[in-house]
Parts: C-alpha cells; structure tokens; sequence
C-alpha cells in the first residue's frame, strides 16, 4: 500500500519489493484492513472474486464456479453466510469476517490482520481463533495487530511493540504479561485504564418513548438519559444497539416512537434536523460514514459546524476564523497532527476519532450518541477519549455510547442499558452489575 524509503522485506530466502497490493497478493501476501473496504452493493460472491472472476472455456465469468468455491470456503471456515445478499446488508462484524475469508482464499503465505476483531462479538472471535490455529498449523505466518491485550496474549507466540513509528521491542508472548506490554506501547506507567468518575447525573434531560424501526427489528424501546450521565448501550452482534443510536439521530426510519429533549418533544428526521435540536452523532465506521480521507484536519473539523456561523444563508467563516476554529478542535481533544492541512487518512485511528469529536463539539450539542468510539484504538488513546467523555458529562452533556467491550462500559459508563433482538432487554446499575449478568440479559431475546 505504501512504498518503503529504505530498508529490506524477505519472503522465505528472497528479497522482495512489492509495486502494490495486488503485487503482493499474486507473490502470496494479503491483507486484512482495519477500516473495510468493500463494494456494498455487490453480494458476497462478488466481493470474494473481485479482481479475479474465474472463467469458462468460453471466456465467460464463471457464476456456478463462484458459487460452489464459496461454498465450499464458508463450509471449510464453519461460516454460515448468505452468500447472495448485498454487503450493505450484513452487519460489520459478518462483513469482517467475509473480509476474512477472502484473505484467506488466496491461498497467501501470510496473511495481516489488522484489528480484525474491532467489530466481532465474543463468539465469532473465538471461531476466528480457531480459523488462526487451524492456518497456522497449514504452516502460514500470521501477522495480528490488534490493540486488545487479551487477545494478543491469547493468540500470539511472539509480540512486536510498535510506538511512533519506531519498533521497541520483539518478546516471546509467554514471557509478557499485559502491564508490561502496556508500559512498552505508552513509554510510561499507566496504572489505571479508566479515569475516575467524577461527573455529577443530573436531572432527565432525554426521553425516548416507544421507538420502533420501520426498516430494523428495533422495537418498543424506551428510556430516560439524565444531564451529565454516560449512559452505556451493551449487547450482542444485531441486537439492535446501533440501530437505536441511527433512529434517534434521524438517519434510520422510525415507524413509531417519540423522543423527547428537555420535556419538549424532538422530531428528528433527518441529521440536518438532529444537528439543529442539538443532537451529534459518532458512526461505527469512520472510512464509511465518518471521516473525508482525501480531506485535511481543517476541512474535517469543521465541516458540520459551518451552518452554525451564518446570516441569512451567508457564510461567516473565513480563513482566519476556519484556523481558528480548528486550533480550537486540537488543542481540545489533544490531537497530535503536524499541522491543520496533514490529510485525515495519515493520522491515527485515536488521532481521526479526536478529530471528528471535535467536529460534532464544535456543533454545540447536549446530546452525544457515540457508536465504538474507540473501535481500532490504542490502549493510551483510549484513555484520552474516556477522559474525554467524563469530561463531557461534567460539563451537562447526556452521552449515550454503544460498546462492544464489556470492561470499558462498567468501567465509564453510570448506567447500562442492554440490548437483545432488537429491544431493550434491562437495564443495570454499571458500579454493582457484572459481565455475566451484562451477558445473561444480552441473551433474554436473542
């Protein structure tokens, strides 16, 4: 993807340079990205051959070839996919894993992964596992980048720990516990991984009464979110947790339900109208819906704020205001960038997601529905965006965060609400609740 400027590759006992992706993919290299990129509108079958359709004696693409090699390879892997269905229909985790497979297919020497559970629920993280053992054992080299410690302990023989840019240190994974690899990736001592809770809940701020889908299973959902309150959304792979945050924003159909904001109801119909009654939304996927990658800081900063500096249709900003304003963006969320016009796409995952925080901060709104707001990051920059968030709740804003890590929920969040086949199955108490009973209520409709 990236030429090197110095510097030796080796596969086997032979130097290698490789001109592209698809280069090194035909010498038996492929890779898995963090940030899917798929053809949404195509099925899987599609996807899987993309670049590579087989053909007939013909020279005519091979359909029933396709159909029976994915079958074939789904079957192998114990994967149950409609292999007909567009993408844009599957859920991250069942389109990560489809991802995986392709990789897979290839029939590559090595295979990177990188992040690849960011979006998988416990289940499918553990049939991944057994797809790693089972590979590893058919002699191919795997290549995990992951900021999940656990995991890496779990999975890995070796660890490499990688800080800004530079290697620091290649250990026997057996000879590492999760402090210490810790300690490597920060360069410091990082003795808790939540920062206190010290916000004050409020009084009811939002109220949701009865939401219901038109295009999704989610059903009857109600609850109350109070000022300065993290308000977590636990639960499986569809349960609806997404869903929830996508009707009340506006950019998914209600069929039914009404959301109300300071005891006045909110119709919310679109983004535009959510921005407008001061609502924000932080998407799963920033490559798909969040971030402009071509774009620089600047422009991704203030993108959805430029309506708010207006007169009668007239734009207020200048380039003067436009620095500004962004400087503002940096300085709050910490964001280590080299300058306001280094393109999205060259910083961090932590960095991209402190830079669209900003973005919806600088909207002005009271609440915030974060989807994985830390999907991808690493365990420093996760500090920083939990900090973020309490101090966001101790400034009166409702935060509503959706996550699929059971620790970091009790460990930010004062309350928890827990989804399960599409409605609300309970709601816990996150300082005297547990996983398992997290767990137990995430399986009640399931």
């Amino acid at each position: 993807t990236y030429q090197k400027d110095e510097g030796s590759i080796f596969l086997g006992d032979r130097e290698v340079s490789f001109s592209g992706p698809k280069d090194a993919l035909e010498n038996g290299i492929a890779m898995v990205h963090q940030e899917l990129n798929q053809c949404l509108d195509r099925n899987v079958i599609d996807n899987l051959f993309l670049g590579r359709y087989p053909r007939n004696s013909f020279g005519i693409i091979d359909e029933g070839r396709m159909k029976k090699e994915a079958s074939e390879l789904f079957r192998k892997l114990g994967m149950t996919v409609d292999l007909t269905q567009p993408m844009r229909n599957m859920s991250v985790s069942q389109r990560q894993m489809c991802e995986i497979a392709k990789a897979i297919s290839y029939n590559s020497e090595v295979i990177v992964l990188d992040e690849p559970t960011s979006s998988l629920t416990v289940q499918e993280v553990d049939k991944l596992f057994e797809m790693m053992r089972m590979l590893k054992e058919q002699g191919i080299a795997l290549i995990y980048i992951s900021h999940k410690m656990e995991e890496i302990l779990r999975i890995s023989d070796e660890v490499t720990i990688m800080r800004d840019g530079q290697w620091i240190a290649t250990r026997a994974a057996k000879s590492l516990t999760m402090n210490e690899i810790i300690k490597l990736m920060v360069g410091r001592e990082l003795t808790n991984r939540y920062p206190e809770k010290d916000n004050v809940v409020g009084e009811p701020l939002l109220e949701v009464k009865s939401l219901t889908a038109m295009y999704s299973k989610l059903k009857n959902v109600s609850f109350v979110a109070n000022k300065g309150e993290v308000l977590g959304v636990a639960g499986l792979d569809s349960s609806g947790r997404t869903e929830l945050l996508e009707n009340i924003f506006g950019i998914a159909t209600r069929k039914d339900g009404e959301i109300y904001l300071h005891g006045k109801q909110v119709l919310n119909r679109n983004a535009r109208e959510s921005i407008a009654n001061k609502f924000a939304l932080l998407t799963e996927e920033r490559r798909a819906t969040g971030i402009f990658a071509i774009r620089d800081i600047q422009a991704n900063t203030t993108i959805s704020s430029l309506r708010k500096y207006r007169y009668n249709g007239i734009p207020l900003l200048n380039d003067k205001k436009l620095a500004e304003v962004t400087d503002w963006g940096i300085n709050a969320m910490h964001t280590k960038t080299p300058t306001q016009k280094t393109q999205i796409r060259s910083l961090s995952g932590g960095n991209q997601q402190k830079v669209i925080l900003a973005r919806w901060l600088l909207t002005d709104p009271e609440v915030l529905l974060l989807d994985e707001p830390t999907r991808g990051i690493d365990v420093g920059a996760k500090y920083e965006i939990y900090q973020l968030i309490l101090n966001l709740a101790k400034e009166g804003k409702t935060v509503i965060m959706v996550s699929s890590e059971m620790p970091e929920l009790l460990g930010v969040c004062d309350r928890i609400l827990v989804m399960s086949g599409g409605q609300l199955a309970g709601e816990v108490d996150a300082k005297t609740t547990t996983q398992e009973e997290i767990m137990t209520l995430a399986a009640k409709y399931a």
